[in-house]
């Protein structure tokens, strides 16, 4: 390991990988881009999973896509994950032919958010498949401009810990990377606590969203970061949509190396925070002064976190294996008027039986959940 002037590590994968490239200045300025990024993620923000915004025809509504982004950084989102699940998968596909597209877009409105005080949005891009495909899906998002991607193992189901590592430091040599540990229920698969320890040894890992929507699997990443001595430079993020706000107030302790490492999960990766998103940087902002003043956590926030876990079923339709989530994102979209409809490219998503039912008993249940009178406020000039 390196220290530079200010103390702080640098892994050797960072050098590694600014190595590759062949100009001294680009090195060194890419370097301090990924320091920069390390540093920034480390603080915690909201990243919400950015949705896939379609006409009735289910073709690309770029005004209302527009929109979408503008809504997140306009909530105060510290960044945007684009090609993800909630983007829906399908746009990975050659012959649907949205990937760059949808990334592009959203790369220009992040782009014209930048002025006065505010920091640049984390753009955060979903790479996908064999390592060929993820290569070349991390090559077009680093040449949009995008930070880092946030790399889906789903398609390599049958890979062994050694193949998927080989797999993700191929891409690390691309782009730094954004571990993902994606549910089995919508398409994951199980990832072992080795797996996640040799991961975290990929000098340009940054950040890793953790979502099994298991404590078990959960507890096994964030042990194998401890383990992996790179505590200090590896963001833990909170994917699991079914214990968001007990992710974010729990301080995760572990003997490491014979001495006791703490870690927190910082901020999180949702598609749950792709609706209600001022709601949930407010939440966080909350959850981060708690956490910084120390003592018991306000028997308050617990209960907020059973109300968030009973709408996010809502939305997200457990009870049919998830089968309506993304149409559930949709519609609440839909109702605050910056989507036209739910429609997704998959014809055959829709809102499960009882799921609208559900809807309704949560925005009446919790109404300081939503951000309903935020969006109104603002929708003029993001549909502008």
């Amino acid at each position: 390991m390196k220290r530079n002037r200010t103390n702080n590590i640098e892994p050797e994968g960072l050098h590694e990988y600014a190595n590759c490239l062949q100009c001294t200045q680009l090195r060194e300025e890419t370097l301090a881009m990924i320091l920069d990024l390390q540093k920034r993620l480390m603080e915690g923000m909201v990243i919400p999973a950015h949705p896939l915004s379609l006409t009735s025809h289910r073709r690309l509504d770029e005004h209302r896509q527009r929109a979408l982004t503008r809504y997140y950084l306009g909530a105060g989102a510290g960044g945007i994950a684009v090609g993800v699940h909630t983007t829906q998968f399908e746009i990975h596909d050659s012959n649907v032919g949205l990937f760059q597209p949808v990334l592009e877009l959203a790369a220009e409105e992040a782009q014209r958010f930048i002025g006065g005080n505010r920091l640049p949005p984390v753009k955060v891009a979903g790479l996908v498949g064999t390592t060929s495909q993820a290569t070349r899906e991390a090559t077009m998002a680093r040449d949009l401009g995008y930070d880092c991607g946030l790399l889906s193992l789903a398609m390599m189901r049958d890979a062994s810990d050694s193949e998927l590592i080989e797999h993700a430091r191929a891409v690390a040599e691309v782009i730094p990377l954004f571990g993902f540990y994606l549910q089995p229920s919508v398409g994951g698969r199980i990832l072992s606590f080795d797996f996640w320890r040799r991961f975290a040894e990929i000098g340009s890992v940054v950040a890793i969203k953790i979502a099994p929507f298991n404590r078990y699997n959960t507890i096994d990443v964030i042990r194998a970061v401890a383990a992996s001595g790179r505590a200090g430079e590896i963001a833990l993020y909170t994917g699991n949509d079914d214990s968001i706000l007990l992710d974010l107030v729990t301080k995760f302790r572990f003997e490491a190396s014979g001495a006791g490492c703490s870690l927190r999960i910082v901020g999180g990766l949702l598609g749950h925070w792709a609706v209600w998103t001022r709601k949930a940087v407010e939440l966080l902002s909350e959850v981060h002064e708690v956490v910084r003043h120390g003592g018991p956590i306000p028997a308050e926030l617990l209960t907020r976190n059973i109300q968030i876990t009973d709408a996010n079923a809502a939305l997200f339709d457990p009870q049919h294996q998830f089968a309506g989530c993304l149409p559930g994102i949709h519609e609440v979209l839909r109702r605050q008027g910056l989507l036209q409809g739910r429609w997704c490219l998959n014809p055959h998503e829709e809102l499960s039986p009882g799921q609208m039912e559900e809807i309704n008993r949560v925005y009446r249940a919790y109404p300081h959940l939503n951000d309903d009178s935020f969006v109104q406020e603002h929708l003029d000039e993001w549909l502008a």
